[in-house]
């Protein structure tokens, strides 16, 4: 084990400043239910970007320090400072996920049978070369799969699993998935193809949408064609999907599906009525991919909700026997269900370069960055 262990930080001042730094900390011990990862891939999610830029004007930032520490600095805006004064002072580690070799454990005989295996994590902090975790948190991955293939076991897999059993949980029978040529997208598609389940992908680039149909899917629409909200409603009949999953949240993308939606459903409606139809349209939100406020024009009936969709949340109401199972199934698949692809390696230090923040900060279709701790 090498002897400095080193991590990825975000900090806001008092003085309305955001500082993305490396700072030296000390290698960790584990206790009895806890092992201690050597962090050898660790990947840039949409969800890691809120944590590291955190209410900055990225715009404003400039770099300093050293090319082996390099120091990110940019301006909050002053109205924003409120709403993160909990984390003022305070330097928030980066990353929530990874995969690595375990190289010391606990006593208990979980942690112990992990010693020397390759094994993918959550929870925090990934974003450093060794990280102690609860055996919990850890994802024993098959014998021949690399801490690269691994890195992203838990939150796009997780989530696009938790999107399929919510579905279920809630009666619904098909889902509408937006920003669907994500690296998320693409995999709720593979998925939803190997179950059964009928899916009705939004892109907004004729490009995602040839990209999804080689990939097997059959509703694909494009939220920026003149005939979107036709199509949209034609693929809503063709399906009955009535449960969407948004990550861009602003906007008035929401609204649309919900048109359309009531559209759908009503229409076979024989008696008009002031209401709407009784058919329950669901929309959650999972990112913020656009920061604006969420426009609802109000034509889709009383039978609607609009919520938030957090991973950790939604897994708590499926319950343990359904996380069980998904994990395993992450596991048995992650080279091909689940599998993640990258454009970009970088190391701690190249993750804190102005260029690589330009390009991972946009959280473009097609561009995804891989952290490699070690290098």
């Amino acid at each position: 084990m090498s002897d400095n262990n080193i991590e990825l930080t975000s900090t806001i001042s008092e003085d309305n400043k955001l500082e993305l730094a490396l700072r030296e900390i000390e290698i960790p011990q584990p206790g009895e239910n806890q092992v201690v990862i050597r962090v050898e891939a660790a990947p840039i999610n949409p969800s890691d970007l809120g944590v590291m830029f955190s209410a900055a004007d990225m715009t404003t930032a400039s770099q300093s320090g050293s090319a082996d520490r390099p120091v990110i600095s940019a301006d909050v805006p002053a109205k924003f400072m409120g709403a993160v004064k909990k984390r003022v002072g305070k330097p928030i580690p980066v990353g929530n996920e990874g995969a690595g070799t375990v190289v010391a454990a606990g006593s208990s005989a979980a942690a112990q049978s992990l010693v020397g295996k390759t094994v993918a994590f959550i929870g925090g902090g990934s974003y450093r070369k060794y990280l102690c975790a609860n055996v919990q948190s850890c994802l024993e991955l098959e014998s021949g799969t690399t801490a690269d293939e691994a890195a992203s076991s838990f939150v796009n897999p997780l989530t696009s699993l938790a999107m399929v059993e919510t579905m279920r949980a809630e009666g619904h029978k098909a889902i509408v998935h937006a920003a669907a040529a994500s690296n998320l997208g693409q995999m709720l598609n593979r998925i939803c193809i190997a179950d059964g389940i009928d899916l009705v992908n939004i892109v907004r680039k004729p490009e995602q949408e040839a990209l999804l149909r080689d990939q097997g899917a059959k509703y694909v629409v494009n939220s920026s064609s003149d005939s979107f909200m036709a199509d949209l409603t034609q693929a809503l009949i063709d399906t009955g999907a009535t449960i969407a999953f948004d990550p861009i949240g602003g906007g008035r993308l929401a609204s649309d599906i919900l048109t359309c939606m009531e559209a759908a459903v009503s229409r076979d409606m024989t008696e008009y009525s002031v209401y709407g139809s009784d058919i329950y349209k669901q929309v959650y939100i999972y990112g913020g991919l656009d920061r604006g406020p969420i426009t609802l024009n109000r034509n889709f009936g009383f039978a609607w909700g609009v919520n938030g969709f957090l991973l950790f949340n939604a897994l708590g109401k499926l319950g343990t026997e359904t996380n069980i199972a998904m994990r395993k199934r992450v596991a048995a698949e992650i080279k091909t269900t689940f599998a993640s692809h990258y454009t970009h390696e970088v190391s701690l230090a190249g993750a804190l370069q102005l260029d690589a923040i330009s390009a991972y900060g946009k959280m473009a279709t097609g561009q995804k960055f891989l952290i490699k701790p070690q290098s």
